[in-house]
């Protein structure tokens, strides 16, 4: 297995010789295994170990035997404590999943401290197979049928190509020894039941299962990549950016062939799950929205609006002193000029001798009203919105500069009436607003 491991590292991993590496190892078969490889390659490399602190002794014993490989290979060592169940009770996760964000979290933190580009963890072609049978067990699309990465971003896996009965040879054959971990025996997860039970009944069958599945997952990759090169050309054609997010065309989605796959295509990476839900937003009521914990798609006409949950700002005081108020997605400028000058909607000017400072910057609310400028009498904002048919996104998204309780200007829309500029005014402050 080494010679094939070297000529696997040369051809699709060659960066790890010239780099220092942080190498996960719990104790077990894999990673121990992977530990000795990196070894024989002359990889510079550190060792990382967590302690789940689920096991009592027993993990105990997983780290001091770790340590000790450390110091066989003469390699740095680093490990970690966690509780990990009050971690879980915290968060309100699984304790499957609270071992997997504490640890990560922590790999991520040794890399960046110790200048260390890559991680490498001890996965291999067994659980890619199992990876694959449980996300088709819970109705996964393309991506989570194609498996394991090899490669993502500092996460290195080069014992993927590998099954575990090389790796065990490998390990009887140099007379390695490494630790059971109890828990790998129950039946409790999914992943353990497959391992001991679906897993070798399929190899019982059909012997060259696993080369078989290895080929027909490259074939999935590879129509996984021919999709995403279609999707960007959808993207391209059905989606616009603006500040406020990103605007999906549904006259040209409902012309696209297999407008509901087309939609989690362009929607999947948002984390959105009701995708039922989605698809009626097609023909909904304009204002009608679909939320993630991060997004929201909202109904707006003609349009299906993308946009991310920002931290609402409730007011900011404007200073006489300060030229420049940045606010989600929007910049306001303010400077001194000599005259009234032709205006766009992004742009206001004032009697700068009306205006008492601090201006007030400020979201809508129910019952605000204004005079807009060039129309006689007052105006409710809802009233002024519904006129220029403003979306629920663009009623969320607008600002309103305010002189004490007067709205004065609605920001890229109108000022108001009673703060234009006369024949006599002689101090003029112009408002620019630019957008993100």
């Amino acid at each position: 297995m080494i010679k094939t491991f070297k000529l696997h590292i040369e051809s699709h991993f060659k960066k790890l010789l010239d780099a220092r590496v942080l190498l996960a190892v719990s104790g077990g078969l894999d990673s121990v295994v992977l530990a000795h490889l990196f070894s024989e390659c002359k990889i510079d490399f550190e060792i990382a170990h967590c302690n789940f602190n689920l096991r009592g002794k027993e993990s105990d014993a997983d780290a001091d035997y770790v340590e000790k490989l450390a110091e066989k290979l003469q390699v740095k060592f680093h490990v970690q404590n966690f509780d990990t169940e009050a971690y879980a009770q915290d968060q309100k996760v699984s304790i499957q999943m609270a071992a997997r964000e504490l640890r990560y979290h922590w790999f991520e933190e040794l890399c960046q401290l110790h200048h260390l580009p890559f991680l490498a963890t001890a996965h291999h072609a067994k659980d890619d197979l199992e990876t694959f049978l449980i996300n088709l067990s819970r109705g996964s699309g393309l991506n989570g049928l194609t498996g394991i990465t090899a490669e993502n971003d500092r996460l290195v896996r080069p014992l993927l190509p590998f099954s575990r009965e090389e790796i065990l040879t490998y390990a009887e054959a140099n007379t390695l020894a490494w630790r059971e971990d109890s828990s790998n025996a129950s039946d409790k997860y999914l992943r353990n039941h497959l391992r001991h039970h679906a897993i070798p009944a399929l190899e019982e069958a059909a012997p060259q299962f696993l080369t078989q599945f290895q080929k027909s997952q490259q074939h999935l990759k590879e129509t996984a990549l021919l999709l995403e090169d279609y999707t960007a050309l959808l993207f391209s054609q059905i989606v616009t950016q603006s500040f406020k997010g990103y605007q999906f065309n549904i006259q040209k989605l409902k012309e696209t062939p297999n407008t509901k796959a087309v939609l989690y295509q362009l929607l999947k990476d948002f984390e959105f799950t009701a995708w039922d839900d989605i698809y009626e937003l097609l023909d909904a009521q304009a204002g009608k929205y679909v939320a993630t914990a991060k997004h929201r798609l909202i109904k707006d006409r003609d349009f299906l609006l993308l946009t991310e949950h920002q931290a609402e700002t409730e007011e900011v005081l404007w200073y006489v002193d300060i030229e420049k108020v940045d606010l989600n997605g929007l910049t306001l400028m303010k400077e001194n000029v000599d005259q009234l000058t032709q205006l766009n909607k992004t742009e206001a000017i004032f009697d700068a001798e009306q205006l008492k400072f601090p201006l007030r910057l400020r979201k809508w609310e129910e019952g605000d009203w204004f005079y807009p400028f060039g129309l006689k009498g007052k105006k409710k904002l809802s009233k002024f919105f519904k006129d220029l048919k403003f979306s629920t996104l663009d009623k969320e998204s607008v600002w309103l500069l305010c002189n004490d309780q007067d709205i004065i200007w609605v920001v890229g829309a109108r000022t108001d009436d009673r703060y234009k500029v006369t024949p006599n005014t002689s101090q003029f402050l112009k408002f620019t607003a630019h957008y993100d």
